[in-house]
């Protein structure tokens, strides 16, 4: 629809983080990505579709943050002195952070769609999506919910072992 264009119009790129086993580091990747992002200059939106283990809102010192809604959708929490990050995540929407979610797969993707077609992004040059571990049903949400909109690319994690 109108609507789901609107909020990735203002989008520039992007960019999935993707592995395919989990503990290897993909939100830290993401979130040192969006700083290195935000210090180039760079307006920097992560989304958190890691929804049994959002981590990037304690690793941004946002964890008790709220969203908000507007008329165009949720409002992300900004983060930082200068506000430069947006950031979205289950995280927030959990009445206690270390909630556990247990949720089958038709829920997890309806959220997922949310979050990709609800979020009021604005103006960014890169959305960073921290994707969970694996190849599930939520990642082929994740990138079909995108297709529409100017995909990047991925950055797939891998360790030596």
């Amino acid at each position: 629809t109108l609507a789901e264009r609107a909020n990735l119009a203002g989008v520039r790129h992007i960019l999935l983080v993707l592995s395919g086993k989990g503990g290897v580091g993909k939100s830290t990747l993401s979130t040192e990505l969006a700083l290195a992002l935000r210090n180039a200059g760079k307006r920097v939106g992560i989304l958190d579709v890691d929804l049994c283990g959002p981590s990037i809102p304690r690793m941004l010192r946002v964890r008790d943050s709220a969203v908000h809604q507007c008329d165009s959708g949720w409002v992300p929490v900004f983060v930082g002195q200068d506000k430069a990050i947006a950031l979205m995540s289950i995280g927030f929407l959990l009445e206690r952070p270390d909630d556990a979610v247990v949720w089958r797969g038709p829920k997890k993707n309806a959220l997922i769609k949310q979050f990709v077609t609800d979020v009021a992004w604005g103006d960014l040059d890169f959305l960073i999506v921290d994707t969970p571990p694996g190849t599930s049903d939520e990642h082929i949400s994740t990138v079909e919910a995108l297709r529409p909109y100017q995909l990047l690319g991925a950055i797939l994690v891998t360790t030596p072992q």
